[in-house]
């Protein structure tokens, strides 16, 4: 089982109105923090800020017989109804579908909707789905695991899937002509740490009617965990770059020490750089290939993705930052050749912070992993003092679901990292480097290469245009010595300064 067919071949449905209020969900599941069946900017708020003010209570995910035990297999014929989407008959830019339970989403959400103030709750019905061959189970109502959202993305006449949140407080979503890649999650704790990660998720979406010909579709959400309640918009916006506009109200009920802010997983197996025990046909299997950050100084850096023998953690300590992203850089077929999971279409993500969020890290957990099935790489921002218990914390950024992302225009960025074998047990580097003010060099132009290692030393570093490509190459070699680790940071630099990002790796013997 691929992962990423778990949530492509889930299953959805429309909801159908029930009786219910907002008052009766917020004794059922939340302090009353919200006036019956009344809606606006405030409301979700209210609610967190109220869970957060009692005991967390963990939820009961307990399941009929029926779906209690189904597999990987009969969870995929859950089929929706895709002719009971929500909105589908009403002529308007967004329609709904919705995840059965079952199988690894066990999870209870509760979903409304809301237009002009007022909420309506939906009902779970078994008549949304299409369940052969398999019986239709007798299961009640076991509500929903989650939600998708459709729209013409890459055609005026057909809905194509856009994003989906699915399973604890994860969501991901599509631009323009690709394919579902990397996640996102509402809030990380503990992600790397000794101690076990704890994984809260959203309980309860409003989704907003849209008007019809918006350009936009607004998703609430309200996160609970043992150590926090927190309350989400979400203006999601889909183009050539799927742009979420994301709002987060966090209340914590303890001081969270390892939290990480608009938290960022994907996979990274092998490339070019890294292909050390590798048995495989493929040049490179990967969602995403590297972490690019744009700092509070306005230097924008790339750290290339490793998969690594042991657990790693990197900080790339910070004051306003600007951005930063687990990107997917190669393009093209030839760089992956899987004609099955075609990684050369998977998105980017690129955060970019709204407003002043002081002084933190952007933090970068690589994880050891055999194969292309386990998500093993996360990035957020961890701010550097602990959010202090008792209050309200907010942040404000804008998640670029993108093929590619300019920051700074004028620098190249790197295309290739190639690591190998030079004479005398040294390393031989080679980093491509394509764009910017380095594509106009003249020729003759001998750009100086800037270098640095905190171990080892360092020889023989040169730049030169490749004749064959157009682009430029920098090279040098590193002489480890006895050392274990060494950080290396490399950029091309001319008498105006900076020609291209500055190139991040950390080697390990």
């Amino acid at each position: 089982m691929q992962r990423r067919e778990v949530i492509l071949a889930g299953l959805s449905l429309p909801l159908l109105s029930l009786g219910g209020t907002l008052e009766t969900f917020a004794a059922r599941r939340a302090p009353a923090a919200a006036v019956a069946g009344r809606f606006d900017a405030g409301t979700v708020a209210g609610l967190a800020r109220a869970l957060a003010a009692r005991p967390y209570r963990a939820p009961d995910n307990a399941l009929p017989p029926a779906l209690a035990k189904i597999g990987y297999d009969q969870y995929r014929d859950f089929r929706y109804r895709a002719a009971r989407a929500l909105w589908r008959d009403d002529g308007l830019p967004f329609q709904a579908q919705f995840f059965h339970r079952g199988f690894l989403f066990k999870d209870r959400v509760d979903v409304y909707t809301a237009r002009d103030g007022q909420t309506t709750p939906f009902a779970f019905s078994t008549d949304l789905f299409d369940y052969a061959p398999q019986p239709v189970p007798e299961v009640g109502d076991v509500g929903f695991a989650g939600f998708r959202l459709h729209a013409p993305i890459n055609r005026p006449d057909h809905y194509d899937e856009l994003c989906s949140f699915l399973g604890a407080s994860y969501f991901r979503a599509v631009a323009r002509g690709l394919n579902y890649g990397l996640s996102a999650r509402g809030l990380a704790l503990g992600t790397g740490e000794p101690a076990a990660e704890e994984f809260p998720r959203f309980t309860t979406f409003w989704l907003e009617r849209p008007a019809p010909g918006a350009q936009s579709i607004v998703v609430h959400a309200l996160l609970d965990s043992p150590s926090a309640a927190g309350a989400f918009r979400f203006a999601i916006d889909p183009g050539d770059d799927t742009v979420f506009d994301v709002d987060m109200r966090l209340y914590p009920r303890v001081d969270l020490v390892h939290a990480g802010i608009a938290p960022l997983t994907s996979m990274f197996e092998f490339d070019p750089s890294d292909r050390i025990g590798i048995d495989d046909y493929r040049p490179a299997v990967h969602d995403s290939d590297g972490l690019a950050m744009l700092n509070g100084q306005g230097e924008q850096a790339w750290r290339q993705l490793q998969n690594p023998a042991s657990l790693q953690h990197s900080g790339f300590q910070d004051m306003h930052p600007r951005g930063f992203g687990l990107m997917q850089r190669k393009r093209r077929y030839e760089d992956f050749q899987d004609a099955e999971a075609h990684y050369e279409k998977r998105p980017s993500a690129w955060v970019e912070p709204v407003g002043d969020w002081g002084e933190g890290e952007v933090h970068l957990v690589e994880i050891p992993t055999a194969d292309e099935y386990h998500d093993n790489i996360v990035a957020f921002w961890r701010p550097k003092q602990p959010i202090a218990a008792g209050k309200e914390h907010r942040w404000r950024y804008r998640l670029h679901w993108c093929g590619e992302h300019a920051w700074k225009p004028e620098l190249a960025t790197v295309a290739a990292t190639r690591i190998g074998a030079a004479h005398d047990g040294a390393r031989l580097v080679v980093v491509d480097l394509a764009g910017g003010r380095l594509s106009r060099l003249a020729d003759g132009a001998k750009p100086r290469v800037d270098v640095a290692a905190s171990q080892g030393k360092l020889r023989n570093p040169v730049a030169y245009r490749n004749a064959d490509t157009g682009t430029w190459r920098m090279s040098f070699e590193l002489e480890p010595g006895s050392a274990g680790v060494s950080e290396l940071r490399a950029r091309l630099v001319d008498a105006q300064g900076p020609l291209s990002e500055t190139w991040l790796y950390r080697w390990m013997a």
